[in-house]
């Protein structure tokens, strides 16, 4: 297969780590990358190590202010760029008097970077959409930006909510018409152990249940992935979506001391359980994900997890489980997975496969 050039699309915790692990392996080139404040692209391929370096900080995180203009579909964005919202949530770098991209040499200051990246889009294979989707269809409205361009190629996203892919399935005629091939939910979980649960799905003729429970300890640090613990907030009980995207960092701040950095979440609603759904493993309601994020340590709290029970074709009733060893981090977890899904996923855009697909039923590859 040839290479794959692709772009990143915000440069928090997830769109940093994509850049990094792109490094270590062949046949991927990232040629542009954006964050609110800036885009920065090169087809040759992108300095990767200056550009993580001169983006290297604290991440702005905090409610949208007075700038901000209202699109179209309802969402806060300042000039037609990057949500709002996911400034918020934490996609833009703190150093010194320039923020996030424009900090480096290869970046260039603008309002419109999601604009800026769509209008390079013919020398670019695939797009990762590492933006944290605190507003349900702000994922579904960027791929509709994408087939609006006549873009034809790949969109996988890392997205953690159920109901936004109802929004892509509903969207899918557009993509198909586009020539895009749209990966939804190809991070860890959903992701990787949506596709693991499929294979383990396969000794039974009938799936009572998938137990999904993972551990996270962030390796790279909490000022990393302050826009991923914002988007787990609103899965904990008497918090969503709304109230999340709301809270600032002192709240956030305050919320994390209360559980002396250690957050448990339970019946989280993970796009797994659509996922395997429309893969034909099983029913939604037969799923359950949940796990526990320790902001304040390298190690992982519990063992991530997998359990498949179901009945075999011989009448016999049993338990695969699938685990990860504790040593693997989140960005090798989220990142290296996400990355297979970009190449699988080139692969069949290159085929002619169009259309909207979810991790079981598009596995990742080298």
């Amino acid at each position: 297969m040839d290479d794959t050039r692709f772009a990143v699309l915000g440069t928090g915790g997830i769109g940093r780590r994509t850049l990094e692990v792109a490094q270590y392996k062949d046949g991927l080139t990232p040629v542009a990358a954006c964050d609110r404040n800036g885009v920065a692209v090169d087809h040759d391929g992108l300095a990767v190590e200056e550009l993580l370096a001169a983006t290297e900080g604290n991440i702005a995180s905090g409610p949208t202010d007075d700038t901000d203009v209202e699109t179209d579909g309802g969402a806060s964005t300042d000039g037609g760029g990057v949500s709002a919202a996911d400034d918020a949530a934490g996609g833009v770098k703190q150093t010194g008097d320039d923020a996030g991209i424009v900090a480096s040499s290869q970046g260039e200051p603008t309002e419109t970077p999601i604009d800026d990246v769509i209008a390079e889009s013919d020398g670019i294979d695939a797009v990762l959409l590492a933006l944290p989707n605190l507003e349900h269809d702000f994922i579904p409205r960027v791929a509709e930006r994408f087939a609006a361009a006549d873009y034809e190629g790949v969109l996988v996203d890392v997205l953690k909510r159920s109901r936004v892919i109802g929004m892509l399935d509903d969207r899918e005629e557009t993509l198909i018409d586009a020539g895009i091939t749209f990966v939804c939910g190809a991070g860890a979980t959903p992701g990787f152990l949506t596709g693991a649960a499929a294979l383990a799905a396969q000794s039974f003729v009938e799936v009572e249940s998938v137990d999904i429970w993972w551990g996270v300890g962030l390796k790279s640090g909490y000022e990393d992935n302050r826009g991923t613990v914002r988007e787990d907030i609103a899965h904990l009980d008497g918090y969503d979506v709304e109230t999340a995207r709301e809270m600032s960092e002192a709240e956030i701040e305050a919320l994390v001391d209360e559980h002396d950095g250690v957050l448990e979440f339970h019946d989280m609603e993970h796009a797994d359980d659509v996922l395997l759904e429309r893969a034909g493993i099983c029913d939604a309601e037969d799923v359950t994900v949940g796990g526990v994020l320790d902001v304040r340590s390298d190690e992982k709290p519990v063992t991530t997890t997998v359990r498949v029970t179901g009945r075999t074709f011989d009448g016999e009733r049993g338990t695969n489980t699938f685990q990860l060893d504790d040593a693997t981090s989140m960005e090798a977890n989220v990142n290296g997975p996400a990355l297979g899904y970009v190449n699988a996923a080139v692969r069949r855009n290159r085929a002619g496969d169009y259309g909207v697909f979810g991790p079981a039923e598009l596995m990742p590859g080298f």
